[in-house]
């Protein structure tokens, strides 16, 4: 099974049983960190998750995942967590929910000398990111922009 073919089966199976939770499916990601392959599912609720909604989907999901649709791939730790305050956006109804809000956005290579810029979220479109910082406004492309975080103010 391909990874994005996984990420969308565990999505469908995951998103009935955020529901029932009271909880919304954040994210599902399925990635090697090291030697060892991680499926994440990304969980998130008004009000914040704690462990219990975590521990909820984990036992509700994991039998699921024993399907012999998935036997096919290699060994991997299943994580559920919140999406926290410095979330990744990462979808298109990520961006519009915190249009406004301070972001930090990482780039593959250095724009003007930045590895990063931090700025007010203006608009996202198609990829391209807009952030207004120090009084000017700026559209990074998608081919330079590697994560986009929400920043936390004191």
């Amino acid at each position: 099974m391909q990874t994005k073919e996984l990420i969308r089966r565990v999505e469908e199976m995951a998103r009935p049983l955020c529901e029932q939770a009271g909880v919304s499916l954040w994210d599902v990601e399925f990635e090697k960190e090291g030697g060892q392959y991680m499926l994440t599912i990304t969980i998130d609720r008004e009000g914040g998750v704690d462990i219990d909604h975590c521990e909820t989907i984990s036992r509700a999901i994991d039998p699921m995942l024993d399907a012999k649709e998935f036997d096919a791939l290699p060994p991997y730790t299943l994580c559920v967590s919140s999406a926290g305050l410095t979330r990744r956006l990462k979808r298109p109804e990520h961006f519009a929910q915190y249009l406004g809000q301070t972001v930090e956005v990482k780039f593959y290579r250095a724009i003007n000398g930045a590895k990063t810029v931090e700025g007010r979220l203006v608009d996202y479109d198609a990829g391209a990111v807009t952030i207004e910082s120090g009084g000017q406004t700026v559209v990074y492309e998608p081919g330079d922009v590697a994560s986009v975080r929400l920043t936390v103010q004191l």
